[in-house]
Protein backbone atom coordinates (compact mmCIF):
# COMPACT_ATOMS: atom_id res chain seq x y z
CA UNK A 1 0.00 0.00 0.00
CA UNK A 2 2.87 2.38 0.83
CA UNK A 3 5.32 0.87 -1.68
CA UNK A 4 4.87 3.42 -4.53
CA UNK A 5 5.54 6.35 -2.16
CA UNK A 6 8.39 4.55 -0.38
CA UNK A 7 10.10 3.62 -3.64
CA UNK A 8 10.11 7.27 -4.71
CA UNK A 9 11.80 8.30 -1.44
CA UNK A 10 14.57 5.73 -1.89
CA UNK A 11 15.14 6.24 -5.60
CA UNK A 12 17.90 8.88 -5.39
CA UNK A 13 19.95 7.31 -2.54
CA UNK A 14 19.80 3.94 -4.26
CA UNK A 15 20.73 5.50 -7.59
CA UNK A 16 23.91 6.99 -6.11
CA UNK A 17 24.84 3.67 -4.46
CA UNK A 18 24.11 1.82 -7.69
CA UNK A 19 26.35 4.13 -9.71
CA UNK A 20 29.22 3.36 -7.36
CA UNK A 21 28.50 -0.38 -7.57
CA UNK A 22 28.48 -0.26 -11.37
CA UNK A 23 31.86 1.52 -11.36
CA UNK A 24 33.19 -1.31 -9.19
CA UNK A 25 31.88 -3.89 -11.66
CA UNK A 26 29.13 -5.26 -9.42
CA UNK A 27 26.13 -6.65 -11.28
CA UNK A 28 22.49 -6.61 -10.24
CA UNK A 29 22.33 -10.41 -10.14
CA UNK A 30 25.38 -10.58 -7.87
CA UNK A 31 23.67 -8.23 -5.43
CA UNK A 32 20.44 -10.23 -5.67
CA UNK A 33 22.13 -13.51 -4.75
CA UNK A 34 24.36 -11.98 -2.07
CA UNK A 35 21.46 -10.17 -0.37
CA UNK A 36 19.39 -13.37 -0.46
CA UNK A 37 22.15 -15.38 1.22
CA UNK A 38 22.56 -12.67 3.86
CA UNK A 39 18.81 -12.58 4.44
CA UNK A 40 18.66 -16.35 4.90
CA UNK A 41 21.10 -16.00 7.79
CA UNK A 42 18.08 -14.66 9.68
CA UNK A 43 16.74 -18.23 9.92
CA UNK A 44 19.50 -19.69 12.13
CA UNK A 45 19.68 -16.40 14.03
CA UNK A 46 15.95 -16.60 14.81
CA UNK A 47 16.21 -20.29 15.67
CA UNK A 48 18.87 -19.39 18.22
CA UNK A 49 16.73 -16.46 19.43
CA UNK A 50 19.32 -13.93 18.33
CA UNK A 51 16.63 -11.52 17.24
CA UNK A 52 18.70 -8.39 16.71
CA UNK A 53 21.20 -10.33 14.63
CA UNK A 54 18.28 -11.61 12.57
CA UNK A 55 17.02 -8.06 12.19
CA UNK A 56 20.38 -6.95 10.77
CA UNK A 57 20.25 -9.78 8.23
CA UNK A 58 16.68 -8.86 7.26
CA UNK A 59 17.48 -5.17 6.79
CA UNK A 60 20.63 -5.91 4.77
CA UNK A 61 18.56 -8.18 2.57
CA UNK A 62 16.05 -5.43 1.90
CA UNK A 63 18.76 -2.87 1.18
CA UNK A 64 20.25 -5.29 -1.31
CA UNK A 65 16.83 -5.84 -2.85
CA UNK A 66 16.55 -2.14 -3.54
CA UNK A 67 20.12 -1.84 -4.74
CA UNK A 68 19.90 -4.63 -7.30
CA UNK A 69 16.95 -2.94 -8.94
CA UNK A 70 18.79 0.38 -9.08
CA UNK A 71 21.80 -1.30 -10.69
CA UNK A 72 19.52 -3.02 -13.19
CA UNK A 73 18.00 0.31 -14.18
CA UNK A 74 21.48 1.57 -15.04
CA UNK A 75 22.72 -1.53 -16.87
CA UNK A 76 19.33 -2.49 -18.28
CA UNK A 77 16.69 -4.74 -16.75
CA UNK A 78 16.41 -8.34 -17.93
CA UNK A 79 13.69 -10.95 -17.63
CA UNK A 80 16.19 -13.37 -16.12
CA UNK A 81 17.20 -10.86 -13.46
CA UNK A 82 13.61 -10.04 -12.64
CA UNK A 83 12.77 -13.72 -12.34
CA UNK A 84 15.72 -14.36 -10.04
CA UNK A 85 14.86 -11.35 -7.87
CA UNK A 86 11.19 -12.11 -7.31
CA UNK A 87 11.78 -15.84 -6.77
CA UNK A 88 14.37 -15.29 -4.06
CA UNK A 89 12.23 -12.56 -2.48
CA UNK A 90 9.32 -14.91 -1.90
CA UNK A 91 11.57 -17.61 -0.48
CA UNK A 92 13.06 -15.05 1.91
CA UNK A 93 9.65 -13.77 3.04
CA UNK A 94 8.52 -17.26 4.05
CA UNK A 95 11.87 -18.04 5.67
CA UNK A 96 11.40 -15.40 8.39
CA UNK A 97 8.29 -16.95 10.00
CA UNK A 98 9.96 -20.34 9.61
CA UNK A 99 12.82 -19.02 11.74
CA UNK A 100 10.34 -18.07 14.45
CA UNK A 101 8.83 -21.54 14.23
CA UNK A 102 12.26 -23.04 14.88
CA UNK A 103 12.79 -20.71 17.84
CA UNK A 104 9.74 -22.08 19.66
CA UNK A 105 7.75 -24.74 17.75
CA UNK A 106 5.19 -25.15 20.52
CA UNK A 107 4.32 -21.50 20.99
CA UNK A 108 5.01 -20.16 17.50
CA UNK A 109 4.26 -23.17 15.31
CA UNK A 110 0.64 -22.53 14.35
CA UNK A 111 1.04 -18.77 13.91
CA UNK A 112 4.20 -19.21 11.81
CA UNK A 113 2.53 -21.89 9.70
CA UNK A 114 -0.48 -19.66 9.11
CA UNK A 115 1.76 -16.75 8.10
CA UNK A 116 3.65 -18.94 5.60
CA UNK A 117 0.31 -20.14 4.18
CA UNK A 118 -0.83 -16.54 3.97
CA UNK A 119 2.32 -15.53 2.09
CA UNK A 120 1.49 -18.29 -0.36
CA UNK A 121 -1.90 -16.65 -0.90
CA UNK A 122 -0.52 -13.17 -1.51
CA UNK A 123 2.32 -14.55 -3.64
CA UNK A 124 0.12 -16.78 -5.80
CA UNK A 125 -2.40 -14.04 -6.57
CA UNK A 126 0.46 -11.64 -7.32
CA UNK A 127 2.51 -13.92 -9.58
CA UNK A 128 -0.41 -15.48 -11.45
CA UNK A 129 -1.75 -12.07 -12.42
CA UNK A 130 1.74 -10.82 -13.35
CA UNK A 131 2.23 -13.72 -15.74
CA UNK A 132 -1.06 -13.17 -17.55
CA UNK A 133 -0.70 -9.36 -17.48
CA UNK A 134 2.65 -9.70 -19.27
CA UNK A 135 1.07 -12.00 -21.83
CA UNK A 136 -1.70 -9.48 -22.54
CA UNK A 137 0.41 -6.35 -22.37
CA UNK A 138 -1.42 -4.78 -19.43
CA UNK A 139 0.24 -1.53 -18.33
CA UNK A 140 1.96 -1.23 -14.95
CA UNK A 141 1.83 2.53 -14.21
CA UNK A 142 2.71 2.43 -10.50
CA UNK A 143 5.85 0.33 -11.03
CA UNK A 144 7.07 1.15 -14.57
CA UNK A 145 10.62 -0.14 -13.96
CA UNK A 146 9.65 -3.53 -12.59
CA UNK A 147 10.13 -6.70 -14.61
CA UNK A 148 6.75 -8.03 -13.46
CA UNK A 149 3.34 -6.40 -13.21
CA UNK A 150 2.80 -5.43 -9.57
CA UNK A 151 -0.78 -5.89 -8.42
CA UNK A 152 -1.00 -3.82 -5.24
CA UNK A 153 -2.79 -4.46 -1.98
CA UNK A 154 -3.14 -3.60 1.67
CA UNK A 155 0.07 -5.46 2.56
CA UNK A 156 3.05 -5.11 0.25
CA UNK A 157 6.80 -5.05 0.72
CA UNK A 158 6.96 -2.07 3.07
CA UNK A 159 4.30 -3.40 5.42
CA UNK A 160 5.85 -6.86 5.46
CA UNK A 161 9.29 -5.56 6.40
CA UNK A 162 7.77 -3.25 9.02
CA UNK A 163 6.16 -6.29 10.66
CA UNK A 164 9.43 -8.24 10.45
CA UNK A 165 11.19 -5.38 12.26
CA UNK A 166 8.55 -5.26 14.99
CA UNK A 167 8.54 -9.03 15.63
CA UNK A 168 12.34 -9.05 15.86
CA UNK A 169 12.26 -6.20 18.39
CA UNK A 170 9.27 -7.66 20.26
CA UNK A 171 9.53 -11.43 19.69
CA UNK A 172 7.34 -12.13 22.73
CA UNK A 173 4.41 -10.81 20.70
CA UNK A 174 5.14 -12.89 17.61
CA UNK A 175 1.95 -14.96 17.83
CA UNK A 176 -0.39 -11.97 18.15
CA UNK A 177 1.41 -9.98 15.44
CA UNK A 178 1.54 -12.96 13.09
CA UNK A 179 -2.21 -13.58 13.41
CA UNK A 180 -2.97 -9.91 12.90
CA UNK A 181 -0.73 -9.57 9.86
CA UNK A 182 -2.05 -12.82 8.41
CA UNK A 183 -5.55 -11.36 8.52
CA UNK A 184 -4.40 -8.25 6.65
CA UNK A 185 -2.56 -10.40 4.13
CA UNK A 186 -5.73 -12.38 3.43
CA UNK A 187 -7.51 -9.11 2.74
CA UNK A 188 -4.76 -8.38 0.22
CA UNK A 189 -4.93 -11.85 -1.33
CA UNK A 190 -8.70 -11.76 -1.73
CA UNK A 191 -8.70 -8.20 -3.08
CA UNK A 192 -5.99 -9.15 -5.58
CA UNK A 193 -7.94 -12.23 -6.60
CA UNK A 194 -11.07 -10.15 -7.19
CA UNK A 195 -9.31 -7.23 -8.90
CA UNK A 196 -7.17 -9.49 -11.06
CA UNK A 197 -10.11 -11.61 -12.15
CA UNK A 198 -12.23 -8.59 -13.00
CA UNK A 199 -9.38 -7.00 -14.94
CA UNK A 200 -8.77 -10.13 -17.00
CA UNK A 201 -12.50 -10.55 -17.53
CA UNK A 202 -12.86 -7.13 -19.20
CA UNK A 203 -14.12 -7.08 -22.81
CA UNK A 204 -11.25 -7.52 -25.22
CA UNK A 205 -9.34 -9.95 -23.00
CA UNK A 206 -8.82 -13.29 -24.66
CA UNK A 207 -10.18 -16.36 -22.88
CA UNK A 208 -7.82 -19.18 -21.87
Amino acid sequence: MIDPWWIKQLRQPLKHAAQLAVKLGVSANQVTVASFLIGMLAVPALALEQYYLALVAILLNRIGDGLDGAIARINGTTDAGGYLDISLDFIFYSAVPFGFLLADPVQNGVAAGLLMLTFMGTGATFLAFAAIAAKRGIDNPNYPNKSLHYLGGLTEGFETIAVFVVICVLPQFFVELAYGFALLCWVTALSRLYAGYRTLELPGSSAD
